[in-house]
């Protein structure tokens, strides 16, 4: 097995912990880090202010946190954009991404948006895969990626970047847990990603892949395939549990994500017994 390369080792991008708060990416986006570093949100949650400069409007993309702090810190960025919120979007129910939709909609006076009805809210929108949501002198092409979670959506900028919430990482990999997480819908989502051929991406922790977007999702790609086949070796080794075969793969990653690492494992295994080229029972699995 040849380990995949990872194309942004070589990239000049923020080393961990050197991502400024506020960012302005592109005319259209404005980039606010959320002060809630952690080894699953790296530097923190990105939230995002899209909008046509001069418009005096915006988009509210994946508020994050309903942390004071970071509420000052959207609010100046909106102040320093001219602009005041028209709208809430967010990409997925986890709450490093969602927990502040719906305080800040009503604070904003903003609509809340999203594919999962409990994140929209009672006087929410719905998502649809596929719409085009014409906000704030732009608009937002609506993408479903399911996969890191049934709900998740990623939305394309007339720029041609694409805001991809947790379907992929400005650093590392994303995780696919079990068994909210689905690893064949996220490798349908990743190629659906590519097929739009992204100017950039713009993730949802980490910083922002300009150089060759394409190159990241083959290599998502390439680290899955890579993953499973890790994992078909490791069994071969005789491992047949989900902590032994954490304890083979992951050896040389910091124990403090094994946790994340199992559930991964397990989504997928789930992908593996699907296909018929494992039995899975539980936490125990074997070859056929």
């Amino acid at each position: 097995m040849r380990t995949p390369v990872d194309p942004r080792t070589s990239w000049d991008l923020p080393a961990p912990g050197a991502m400024p708060r506020t960012a302005d990416l592109e005319p259209l986006v404005t980039r606010v880090l959320a002060p809630n570093p952690s080894p699953m949100t790296l530097d923190g949650t990105n939230t995002y202010l899209v909008g046509a400069p001069g418009r005096g409007q915006a988009v509210l993309v994946d508020p994050g946190p309903d942390d004071p702090a970071h509420l000052a810190a959207v609010e100046a960025a909106l102040a320093a954009r001219d602009a005041r919120c028209v709208a809430v979007l967010v990409t997925h129910h986890h709450g490093d991404h969602a927990e502040a939709a719906l305080p800040w909609g009503a604070r904003f006076g903003a609509r809340v948006a999203a594919a999962d009805a409990r994140v929209a809210g009672p006087d929410g929108r719905v998502l649809e895969p596929g719409e085009r949501l014409a906000l704030a002198g732009t608009t937002l092409g609506v993408v479903p990626t399911p996969g890191h979670t049934a709900d998740h959506v990623a939305f394309r900028l007339e720029s041609g970047a694409v805001l991809v919430g947790d379907h992929v990482l400005g650093r590392g990999t994303s995780v696919v847990t079990h068994p909210e997480g689905d690893v064949l819908a996220y490798l349908a989502s990743l190629r659906r990603v590519h097929d739009l051929g992204p100017s950039a991406l713009y993730c949802g922790h980490g910083p922002e892949l300009t150089e060759d977007p394409g190159a990241v999702l083959d290599f998502y790609l390439a680290h899955r395939r890579f993953r499973e086949q890790q994992l078909l070796a490791a069994m071969v080794r005789g491992a047949g549990t989900v902590d032994e075969l954490v304890a083979d793969v992951y050896a040389e990653v910091p124990r403090e994500v094994w946790p994340a690492a199992a559930q991964s494992t397990r989504a997928t295994l789930a992908k593996l017994a699907a296909e018929g080229h494992v039995v899975l029972d539980g936490d125990r699995v074997a070859l056929p």
